[in-house]
């Protein structure tokens, strides 16, 4: 009977015990019809492929909390609905009506999108401003007007003072009457650390209690989730709202954090709650996360009024599937985005950004050598940064330290606050640094790092001779600048990772501003003092604008932020619109890629991957190479250790027997096969789509008893008189699930999960299945093989106990089971699919 049913079918797997498959006649009329046997012996007939024409079983296609998207099952789902809504546009009006707002569905979102993320960033921007100036003093003639907006309308402003009018009042001033003197320091001081203080635990509180998720940068769970993985209510409406709450309190209270990250994770929840709008993407979780591609392009488009360069960065860190139409619609959510932000104006510049700076010197071939020492420097800031705060959020995640959050941000805020204010330049917001190291000087500037000194007693004009001698206000901010370069690098370090809204890109940019300020002033008076020297002898002329240091800030910011995140083109891209250098970008490519370099060689993860590496995201970075020799049996389940591979017949089980399975194990999914008899491969059925086939069926089917046998075929198999109602479950039977040989190179496997988005793979042997491979099973496989060479390797956590290892104590592979063993009545069953989803998740105290 069995030769006669594969004879029928010449899609079913060989039962043979040659390598040799024969060929079967295919019936010459093919459609969407095919004969399919029932594996049961009773008489074939032509069925639909899928079974479309039934009912479709509510909740079938879902998935938990902390799992996987199966991209492949997610598509085509989407192309059915496509082709049913393209079927009927020309049944009527109405249908026609339907189709075009599905087709304008897309846009509409990441149109809406890009408006709330436009004014949410607006709104942040103006908040964290006006709570930054609060730290210091208050404007009497408006609360809400921070300190330049205060002074803007006041006739008593002097030019060495802009930024003090009567109208601006420090605390020192309300409370003592005074300001200037000791007392009024000290009350200035007090103030700042109350306010720093105060805005801090307001925060960690607000995120404790309200928003475990809304803490972080957010980037590396966005990556996780873009790849496929389910976090619920990482994008919630909740953490939206505490996010954005929190992100200016966390930015106000003076911490070594930006708001450019956690602005990617404002939009991408603005995305995700919009994408519930339209069926076309709530109901698809491929298609919801394109919407959540452009949503992040959006973010950094607002975070550094830079739209290409956030369709760019969307591309290169964070988005995993990005096929064209999600490139037009990035573009359009960061360009709707960009437009709102400079409607809004935040920063009263009519501009986009804050850093807008315009140099009137070019730079010269000689410069390539200090831009190319501030990118080696950005690798090293990078690769140690990388290393340091991994070890420290390890070390927090492993010891008590890490149960108290709040206390933990009390402190690093009061130790940041109590060390920033004596100097000027960690005690201003990160961002006016940034713009004061970018800034190049001139008539206009009166900062310290300014003061020149004049040639003829002051009667000189000051652009006559621009590379002048640095007088004792550019010594004095040198010295400031260095011990704002220590500091700034040892608190980033303890600040990244707290339980609030944390931002890297600003802290890194400021670190290497600062150095390549420092590095700008040394080559101009490098150059100044030794102009005969052949550097500077072809192009620096005495009295010639030749070195300007601010440029090499933008360069150095630039290496800095390159060498912890390990972006390329997208950080040139955005640094120029940030900056309006687009004359500078050959020098930005340079320091750039060399912080790369240099930083790779340490380690070739940046911070985010690292940050998912520690967390225990299942997360297969494309980025990374394969490069060992290893076969699909090498690292397939079951071991030789572990319990045989659970499968389900097509036929012969009942309801119990399922049930038992299901409750007796926690895998995600079973293979399904022929018989005990026969192992050929029928097809793979997920172990959520099963509990909810089985409960809907008792509630809409009547004679649904324990002792009811349980099909996946097309057709009841022949059963006795009195029996039971039997179940039909071939509905939720996928039914061409990806298997590989087991000889298959684990090279070419690691490249068909990566590409195709996989949740799990069968290891096959002449159609006989051997076992499988899960996303869980490839990162344990990669990370075994990391720690042979990576001795600061991130563990992995796991809910379970772990697989031995893949690989003896002589370093030779261990040897497999190439065969299944069936389980009987599965009354000992255990589940074939450890799946990837039972990785360690931290809970919201400690996430």
């Amino acid at each position: 009977m069995e030769e006669e049913d594969a004879g029928a079918d010449p899609y079913l797997p060989y039962d043979g015990g040659g390598d040799t498959i024969p060929l079967q006649e295919i019936p010459k009329k093919r459609g969407s019809n095919y004969v399919m046997s029932n594996g049961g012996g009773a008489p074939s007939s032509t069925t639909h492929l899928l079974d479309f024409l039934e009912e479709p079983i509510p909740g079938v296609g879902t998935y938990d909390d902390f799992h996987t998207i199966d991209w492949v099952r997610e598509k085509c789902k989407d192309r059915e609905r496509h082709r049913k809504i393209n079927s009927k546009k020309k049944d009527s009006a109405w249908e026609f009506t339907k189709s075009l707002y599905d087709a304008w569905s897309g846009w509409l979102v990441v149109t809406l999108t890009g408006l709330a993320s436009g004014a949410l960033a607006g709104l942040i921007d103006i908040a964290a401003d006006w709570m930054n100036d609060l730290k210091e003093g208050v404007c009497l003639s408006a609360m809400w007007l921070n300190r330049e907006q205060c002074c803007w309308t006041s006739n008593e402003t002097t030019f060495a003072e802009r930024d003090k009018c009567p109208q601006w009042k420090s605390w020192a001033e309300l409370i003592l009457g005074q300001a200037e003197g000791p007392g009024s320091y000290i009350m200035n001081y007090f103030m700042y650390t109350y306010w720093a203080l105060s805005f801090a635990t307001l925060a960690v509180c607000l995120v404790k209690v309200f928003a475990p998720y809304a803490c972080g940068s957010g980037i590396p769970e966005i990556k996780t989730i873009l790849s496929g993985f389910i976090i619920r209510g990482y994008l919630g409406k909740w953490t939206l709202l505490i996010k954005t709450v929190t992100l200016v309190l966390a930015v106000a209270s003076g911490l070594s954090l930006g708001k450019e990250g956690p602005l990617v994770h404002v939009a991408c929840c603005c995305g995700n709650i919009f994408s519930y709008l339209f069926p076309k993407y709530s109901k698809n979780e491929a298609k919801k996360r394109e919407v959540l591609s452009a949503a992040s392009a959006a973010g950094v488009s607002v975070a550094f009024g830079a739209p290409i360069g956030g369709v760019l960065f969307s591309l290169e860190e964070v988005s995993y599937y990005f096929p064209l139409k999600t490139l037009w619609r990035s573009f359009f959510a960061a360009l709707v985005a960009a437009f709102v932000l400079r409607s809004i104006n935040p920063f009263g510049n009519s501009r986009l950004v804050l850093f807008y700076v315009e140099y009137h010197t070019p730079w010269y071939l000689f410069e390539l050598i200090p831009f190319i020492l501030l990118g080696v420097f950005g690798g090293l800031w990078g690769a140690f940064f990388i290393r340091a705060n991994i070890a420290w959020c390890r070390r927090r995640k492993s010891t008590r330290f890490g149960k108290y959050p709040v206390l933990e941000v009390i402190l690093v805020t009061a130790v940041t606050a109590v060390f920033a204010f004596p100097n000027p330049y960690t005690r201003q917001n990160t961002s006016e640094l940034i713009k004061e190291l970018f800034t190049d000087c001139g008539p206009l500037e009166s900062s310290q790092l300014c003061q020149y000194r004049s040639q003829m007693n002051g009667s000189k004009a000051f652009n006559d001779n621009p590379n002048r001698p640095a007088g004792p206000g550019v010594y004095a901010a040198i010295w400031q600048l260095c011990l704002a370069l220590v500091f700034k690098i040892i608190m980033t370090i303890f600040t990244f990772g707290l339980k609030v809204p944390s931002g890297l890109f600003i802290p890194s940019m400021a670190i290497g501003a600062i150095a390549g300020r420092i590095v700008g002033i040394a080559v101009e008076q490098l150059a100044y003092y030794h102009h005969d020297w052949f550097l500077f002898k072809e192009w620096c002329e005495v009295g010639a604008d030749c070195i300007t240091p601010g440029l090499y800030a933008m360069v150095g910011a630039a290496a800095c932020l390159g060498g912890v995140t390990r972006m390329t083109v997208s950080l040139v891209v955005i640094v120029f619109e940030l900056t309006g250098g687009l004359e500078y970008i050959v020098p930005l490519m340079a320091a750039v890629m060399t912080s790369k370099w240099v930083g790779d060689a340490f380690g070739r993860q940046g911070i985010y991957e690292a940050h998912i590496r520690l967390n225990g995201y299942p997360f297969l970075d494309a980025k990374e190479e394969f490069t060992h020799v290893t076969l699909a049996r090498e690292v397939m389940r079951p071991r030789r250790s572990d319990p045989p591979l659970a499968v389900l017949t097509q036929d012969d089980l009942t309801v119990e027997e399922l049930q038992s399975t299901i409750n007796e194990t926690s895998y995600n999914g079973f293979p399904v096969i022929v018989s005990k008899e026969s192992q050929r491969l029928v097809g793979f059925a997920l172990r959520r789509d099963i509990t909810i086939a089985i409960e809907n069926a008792r509630r809409k089917q009547e004679g649904i008893m324990l002792n009811s046998r349980v099909y996946f075929t097309q057709h009841a198999p022949t059963l006795p008189a009195d029996s039971p109602r039997p179940l039909k479950l071939r509905s939720i039977l996928d039914m061409s699930p990806f298997t590989v040989t087991d000889h298959t190179p684990m090279e070419i496997v690691v490249d068909i999960f990566r590409k195709l988005g996989l949740r799990q793979c069968l290891v096959t042997h002449n159609g006989n299945v051997l076992g499988i491979i899960t996303k869980k099973n490839i990162l344990e496989h990669l990370e075994e093989l990391k720690q042979n060479t990576e001795p600061l390797a991130a563990s992995w956590y796991y809910h379970k106990k772990r697989y031995p290892a893949s690989h003896g104590s002589n370093g030779r592979p261990r040897s497999r089971v190439h065969h299944v063993q069936l389980i009987g009545s599965f009354q000992d069953g255990r589940g074939g699919d450890d799946s990837e989803e039972e990785v360690h998740l931290l809970d919201g105290s400690n996430l």
